[in-house]
């Protein structure tokens, strides 16, 4: 009786109405003995519906709002499942957009496409907004000289070192992407001879299809290289790394959106297909641990990726992390300078890294970010002279010759884009990579959906892309009056503070001296966790004394 009342509402108007009419509709077919019944057949049908949805919503008990608004509430639901679209093409300026800005998307497009990608006008930046960034010219620029930057990476221990391009694909695993997106990429980077990161998720015949470069990343879950148990098997390990195409192995210690977190794949969606690439039982949870069990100390890691070299044939090996305790990473530094094994490379992801899924708080808060990560690792190792002999790659939000110029400022020999190379397939930043309903075939298992990315289209526009951004990058550093991106110093650019006040990156990111480290006097309050690091575990020892003076955020 109670439910039956509330039909007199106002709020439940509709739901009155929509019966109404239904019982309206029904009484005038029976009044015309059904003899024109398909004059009210669809009108029947569409309230009838409408007054099953309304009594459904008031008495269901999950959504408090269709219990009080039945029928009319679901355009709240609607709209609301429509807004990010809304937002990206009614409301955007070229400046807004979250992960990356309209403009910035649009620079990758045309640049995929090879079409006008110049701006008029003026920029658009507030130039006095504190946070704005620029690269200091020169009044004697060069000519811009080979676009094809590139650097050898392998240090003494490295028997076949690798040339690679100073900008690469980054780890993006099949399973993540589509078959056909996997097959672009590759193929855009033999096209343009330059890497393509696995991702942790095992090299697939997508990988192998089309001979591009690869980098092997080897995660916590050893896919592709594991036993039963899920433990690290050299053997296997031995016979996929001595494959021609895989040029580098990474280990993959954390990542920059979610480090610290581990991975699970659905037992349900486990196909045959991923089973046999990941080398994991059907019908079983896939479980990336959130930490490795071949190695629990940092002389461990260290001796593990010496063992994976010698397994390798020599290639270069090296490890992906954000930085998280400072002391975790000098505790490495003192394992290397203690087994005299360096890694051949050292990726670092900032934070701001992407991921086809992660929790908003590992998302938002955890980790370090790409620039202050690059920097401190850059340092750490001039501080105990290793700089010369370990390769630094940087990854985070990198999709344009500026991002490039001003991480090899603070101290990357090269870049890795994943997202970047995701706009030059066609991701049009929807933010349902995690929904498997991807609009442009790029992050989704669904065949009905990847089909729609045209893999010899994709492929000229990711070779497109590559080319395009090692030419602005070129004309940066002419610009400069420098020759290769190696010269690039943090003296070259400069960061506004206020609006008045502006510092070059060489006051933002004071560089320590070589051996510094060593020599057990560290000036340098980002280094002061170096006193209670220790080789043989990755937990700090007591830290020392710390005057009243010094900041308490800076301690470790």
């Amino acid at each position: 009786m109670q439910n039956f009342s509330l039909l007199l509402s106002p709020r439940f108007i509709i739901l009155t109405l929509c019966i109404c009419i239904t019982a309206l509709l029904i009484g005038c077919a029976i009044y015309y003995d059904f003899k024109h019944i398909f004059l009210f057949a669809i009108p029947i049908a569409i309230f009838g519906s409408l007054s099953a949805l309304g009594i459904h919503d008031m008495l269901q008990k999950s959504h408090a709002v269709l219990r009080n608004y039945p029928i009319s509430a679901h355009i709240r639901f609607l709209l609301e499942e429509i807004r990010p679209e809304m937002r990206q093409y009614f409301f955007e300026s070229e400046k807004d957009g979250k992960p990356f800005s309209r403009d910035t998307r649009a620079v990758v497009y045309q640049r995929a496409k090879m079409v006008l990608d110049k701006r008029p006008f003026g920029t658009q930046e507030d130039v006095y907004a504190e946070g704005y960034e620029w690269m200091n010219h020169s009044v004697a620029p060069k000519p811009p000289t080979d676009e094809h930057f590139r650097i050898t990476i392998g240090g003494p221990d490295c028997t076949r070192p690798y040339s690679a391009s100073v900008f690469n694909i980054s780890a993006m695993s099949f399973g993540a992407l589509s078959p056909n997106a996997v097959r672009a990429l590759n193929a855009g980077a033999k096209k343009g001879n330059f890497a393509h990161d696995t991702g942790e998720g095992g090299v697939s015949p997508y990988h192998r299809e089309n001979g591009g470069d690869l980098i092997w990343e080897i995660g916590s879950g050893y896919f592709g290289c594991r036993n039963p148990d899920g433990t690290f098997n050299p053997e296997l390990f031995a016979k996929v790394a001595s494959d021609d195409q895989i040029k580098m192995i990474e280990l993959k210690v954390s990542q920059g959106a979610k480090p610290g977190h581990g991975g699970v794949l659905p037992a349900a969606k486990v196909s045959e297909e991923i089973s046999r690439i990941r080398g994991v039982p059907m019908g079983e949870d896939c479980i990336s641990p959130a930490y490795h069990r071949a190695f629990s100390t940092p002389i461990g890691m260290m001796q593990f990726i010496g063992e994976m070299r010698r397994l390798s044939g020599g290639k270069p090996v090296g490890f992906k992390l954000c930085i998280g305790h400072r002391w975790e990473f000098l505790a490495i530094c003192k394992a290397m300078v203690k087994t005299g094994i360096y890694p051949d490379f050292i990726v670092v992801d900032g934070n701001e890294g992407g991921t086809g899924a992660a929790p908003a708080e590992f998302m938002d808060h955890l980790g370090m970010p790409m620039r202050e990560g690059v920097s401190f690792v850059h340092n750490a190792l001039i501080g105990i002279n290793a700089r010369d002999r370990v390769r630094i790659g940087a990854a985070g939000k990198i999709a344009t010759g500026f991002d490039l110029a001003r991480a090899m400022a603070l101290g990357a020999d090269w870049c890795n884009s994943a997202r970047g190379f995701m706009f030059a397939l066609g991701c049009i930043q929807s933010l349902s990579c995690h929904t498997d309903r991807c609009p442009t075939g790029v992050t989704t298992q669904d065949p009905t959906r990847s089909r729609a990315l045209v893999v010899p289209d994709k492929t000229t526009r990711v070779y497109n892309y590559h080319r395009a951004t090692l030419h602005a990058l070129a004309e940066l550093i002419a610009a400069s009056g420098l020759s290769h991106p190696q010269e690039i110093r943090p003296i070259h650019f400069s960061h506004r503070i206020s609006g008045t006040d502006v510092l070059s990156f060489a006051r933002l990111y004071p560089q320590l001296r070589p051996g510094e480290l060593l020599e057990g006097k560290v000036d340098n309050p980002r280094f002061h966790a170096w006193a209670f690091a220790q080789a043989e575990s990755f937990a700090p020892l007591p830290a020392p004394p710390v005057s009243v003076s010094a900041p308490v955020a800076l301690r470790g």
